[in-house]
């Protein structure tokens, strides 16, 4: 499976394209909270960890709100406004230093935690495509602007 990584230029705001609904079917609610689950552990010991709760309380809580937003995203019940109102992302992202580096790490995470899955390709395809793409919107410094640990 070929999860490529599109280089975007700085403050681009490609347009996306949601997952595919039967990426949805396929995992249900459950699998798409181990998907988040397992993406923030590997967070927590990427080189970009200083961006994620150190506290356990909460880093379950931010994976129980990415959940709600990727279970929505991809054609779920809508949790994550319920919860927490519009998306409104970017904003959301924008007291984080998040460079196109740290964009890169936080989808090798993802690509890992993507290739553990065990639906189709085309599905899981079509996930990485939304988030290869959506994933740039959240990038708000450029690059070289902030020092991305070594560990």
């Amino acid at each position: 499976m070929n999860l490529t990584i599109n280089s975007y230029q700085f403050g681009e705001r490609p347009d996306v394209i949601k997952p595919d609904p039967d990426f949805y079917n396929q995992l249900g609610e459950d699998g798409i909270r181990k998907l988040v689950s397992k993406h923030y552990d590997l967070l927590r010991e990427s080189p970009i960890k200083k961006l994620f709760p150190a506290d356990n309380d909460e880093l379950e809580k931010a994976k129980q709100n990415s959940a709600d937003f990727m279970i929505q995203i991809s054609g779920g019940p809508d949790y994550f406004n319920q919860h927490r109102g519009k998306p409104r992302m970017a904003d959301r992202h924008a007291a984080f230093t998040i460079t196109p580096e740290g964009r890169i790490i936080w989808l090798n995470c993802y690509k890992q935690a993507l290739k553990e899955l065990t639906i189709p390709e085309n599905l899981i395809l079509s996930f990485w495509n939304y988030i290869n793409v959506f994933s740039n919107w959240m990038v708000n410094t450029p690059s070289g602007q902030y020092k991305i640990d070594d560990k």
